[in-house]
C-alpha cells in the first residue's frame, strides 16, 4: 500500500511538471502524461517498477475515464442527427474498418490474431479531447463542419461501446457466445436505465443541496454498475461506461458532471501516465508500424469522411474540414488497445506502435486543426485541378452571379451568412417581402446555398475573404453592402480587412459592418465603413428594457411581444 501511494505521488508530480511544459509549448496534455509515465516507468528511469501498482492505477483511471465519456454521450443528439451526420458517421466507421482490415493484413499483421482487428477499431476512432478543445478555441463548434464533426464523434463513441461489449468474447466467437454477450449487455443496460430513470432522480433530488453526497452518489453508481458488469462476466470498464450513459439524460447530469470533473481529471491523468509506463523503448519495427498507422489514419479519413460528404453535395470546404478535424487516433483507442493487451489479444509491439501513432497524430492534428482554413484553401485548389466540382461550379454553369437564374447583381449584398443575417432575411420577409428581390448573399455554407437558392434568392457560393468571390458576386455594382459576421467567426480575414477590400472594389457603396470590440469601431471607420454595428449596445438596450418591464410588472407583456415575433419564423439558421 505504501508503495502504491509513493508511485501515485511520482505519477502526479511528473505529470504536473511535464503538463506545464506542454501548456507553455501549446502541446496536448495527454502527450505530456504519456511522456511522464514513460520517464518514471520500468522502460525509463525505473522509479516505478511494481506491475501491480501500474495495473491498479491504470484500471482506476480507465474506469473514471469511461464513466465520464458515458456522461458526455448525448443519446438525444444521436436521435436528432440529420441524415448527413448519420451517413457520414456510418461511412467513416464502416469504411474505416474495411480499409483498415485490408491495409493491416496487407502489411503483414497476422491474420490469425486480433492485432489487425484492434488496430482497425483504434484507427476508426478520433480524439474528442483534442477536437473539442481546438474547435472551441476557434469558435467553430457551432459551424456546419463543427456540428458534422461532433455528430461523427458521438457515433464513434456508440461504436466503441458495442466493441467493448463483444471484446471479452473474441476468443470464442460462436453465435451462442455472441448472443449470450448481447443478452448480458442488454441486462446491464436495462438495469442501469430503469434504476437511473425511476430511482436515482428521487434520491438525487433529496441530496441536491449536499454536494459531497452528489459526488459520492455518482461514484457509488459508477462502481455499482461496474461490479454488476463484473458479475455478468463483462468488464468493470464496460459497466462504468454504461453507468455514465445511463446518467447522460438524467435531470442532474450536468450537476453530476460538474462534481465529478475534478476527480475525473485526476484519474484520467493517472490512466495516461500508467499507459506511458507500459510503452517500451521503440525499435525500428515499432516506429515503422507507428508511422504506417498514422499515415493510414490520415488517408482513411479523407476516403471515409471527405468522400461521403462530397457525394452528398456538402461542398469541398464543408467536406474537407471534418476530415481534417477527425484525422487522429482517439484516447478511447488507447483504451481499446489497453483492454486488448489485458485480454492477451494483441502483441505488445502492436500496442506500442499504436501508442506512438497516437502521440504523432496528437501533435500533428493539433497543428492541422488550428490551421485548417489555410489547409482547406490549398486543398480545394488542388482538388479542383483534379476535377472535383464544388458548389460554385454548378452556379457558374447557370450563369455566374446572376446572368442566368437570378438576373443582374443585386442592390444589397450580404457578405457572410450567420444568425444575424438569417434573422435579417426573416425580418425583411415579414415587413417588406418585395425587398428580397434586391438582395444577394455570399457564403460557403452549403445549407445556406441550397436553402436560399430554393427560396429564389441570389446566392453566390464562395469565401468572402477571396477577392475573386467578391467580384463574382457583383459587389462592385451594389449600393449597400452588409458585413454581419463578427470577427470571432470569420476565417482567413476580419471585418476591417473585408471593409478595405470592399471599398477598393466599390468606392461609392454604403458599407455596414460589425464589430466585436469597441476598439474595432474606429479601425473599421478608418478602413471605409459607413456604419459599424456593435451588438453589445443593442443587447444592453434590450436587457435594460427587460429590467424596466420587470420592475413595472410588464415582463409578461414583453414576453408576449417576443413570442409574437418568434411565431412562424422560418430562418435558415435556427
Amino acid at each position: 500500500m505504501h508503495q502504491l501511494i509513493g508511485d501515485i505521488t511520482l505519477c502526479i508530480l511528473f505529470a504536473w511538471g511535464l503538463g506545464l511544459a506542454a501548456h507553455f509549448s501549446r502541446q496536448p496534455l495527454i502527450l505530456a502524461y504519456l511522456l511522464a509515465g514513460f520517464f518514471i516507468g520500468p522502460f525509463g528511469m525505473g522509479w516505478v517498477k511494481s506491475q501491480e501498482s501500474i495495473r491498479t492505477i491504470s484500471e482506476l483511471g480507465l474506469i473514471f475515464m469511461l464513466f465520464m465519456i458515458g456522461l458526455e454521450i448525448d443519446l438525444k443528439k444521436i436521435m436528432r442527427a440529420g441524415p448527413v451526420i448519420l451517413i457520414a458517421g456510418g461511412g467513416q466507421l464502416l469504411g474505416g474498418c474495411i480499409l483498415g482490415a485490408l491495409f493491416f493484413l496487407t502489411i503483414g499483421l497476422p491474420a490469425g490474431g486480433f492485432d489487425a482487428l484492434y488496430l482497425c477499431v483504434a484507427c476508426a476512432l478520433s480524439s474528442t479531447v483534442i477536437i473539442v478543445k481546438v474547435l472551441y478555441e476557434k469558435h467553430e463548434l457551432d459551424t456546419l463542419p463543427g456540428r458534422v464533426t461532433l455528430g461523427v464523434l458521438v457515433l464513434q463513441d456508440v461504436f466503441a461501446i458495442l466493441f467493448l461489449a463483444v471484446q471479452p468474447s473474441l476468443d470464442d466467437l460462436h453465435i451462442s457466445i455472441v448472443l449470450l454477450s448481447i443478452a448480458r449487455v442488454a441486462t446491464l443496460v436495462a438495469t442501469a436505465l430503469i434504476v437511473s430513470r425511476y430511482v436515482l432522480p428521487f434520491l438525487f433530488h433529496q441530496i441536491a443541496r449536499r454536494p459531497e453526497l452528489v459526488l459520492l452518489g455518482a461514484l457509488a453508481w459508477c462502481f455499482l454498475i461496474g461490479e454488476i458488469a463484473e458479475q455478468l462476466h463483462l468488464s468493470r470498464e464496460m459497466g462504468s461506461l454504461v453507468a455514465g450513459v445511463s446518467l447522460s439524460t438524467f435531470p442532474y447530469a450536468l450537476d453530476v458532471t460538474a462534481k465529478v470533473t475534478t476527480l475525473r481529471d485526476f484519474f484520467i491523468t493517472l490512466f495516461f501516465v500508467a499507459l506511458g509506463m507500459t510503452i517500451p523503448i521503440p525499435n525500428g519495427s515499432v516506429i515503422g508500424l507507428a508511422l504506417m498507422i498514422a499515415a493510414f489514419t490520415v488517408a482513411s479519413r479523407l476516403a471515409t469522411t471527405f468522400l461521403p460528404l462530397y457525394l452528398m453535395k456538402q461542398g469541398l470546404r464543408a467536406s474537407l474540414l471534418p476530415a481534417i478535424n477527425l484525422a487522429q487516433i482517439s484516447e478511447f483507442s488507447l483504451v481499446v488497445i489497453q483492454t486488448g493487451m489485458i485480454a492477451g489479444h494483441i502483441q505488445s509491439e502492436t500496442a506500442s506502435a499504436a501508442s506512438f501513432a497516437f502521440v504523432v497524430l496528437a501533435v500533428l492534428s493539433t497543428f492541422a486543426i488550428g490551421r485548417s482554413d489555410q489547409f482547406s484553401r490549398q486543398a480545394i485548389r488542388f482538388l479542383k485541378r483534379l476535377g472535383f466540382r464544388d458548389l460554385d461550379r454548378h452556379q457558374a454553369g447557370e450563369g455566374g452571379h446572376g446572368a442566368g437564374a437570378h438576373g443582374e447583381p443585386r442592390r444589397i449584398v450580404i457578405l457572410g451568412f450567420f444568425r444575424a443575417a438569417s434573422a435579417l432575411l426573416n425580418e425583411i420577409e415579414r415587413r417588406d417581402e418585395a425587398m428580397l428581390d434586391q438582395i444577394g448573399v455570399v457564403d460557403f455554407n452549403p445549407l445556406v446555398f441550397k436553402t436560399l437558392s430554393a427560396r429564389g434568392l441570389q446566392v453566390t457560393y464562395g469565401d468572402i475573404s477571396n477577392v475573386d468571390t467578391l467580384v463574382h458576386a457583383g459587389v462592385g455594382g451594389a449600393e449597400i453592402i452588409i458585413l454581419s459576421v463578427p470577427d470571432s467567426l470569420l476565417k482567413g480575414a476580419n471585418n476591417e480587412k473585408l471593409v478595405r477590400h470592399v471599398r477598393a472594389l466599390n468606392p461609392t457603396a454604403k458599407i455596414i459592418s460589425t464589430a466585436d470590440r469597441l476598439s474595432d469601431v474606429e479601425d473599421q471607420y478608418a478602413a471605409g465603413a459607413d456604419y459599424v454595428m456593435l451588438t453589445r449596445l443593442t443587447d444592453a438596450q434590450e436587457l435594460f428594457a427587460a429590467i424596466e418591464a420587470a420592475e413595472n410588472g410588464l415582463l409578461a407583456d414583453k414576453r408576449a411581444e417576443t413570442d409574437a415575433l418568434l411565431e412562424g419564423r422560418r430562418e435558415v439558421l435556427p
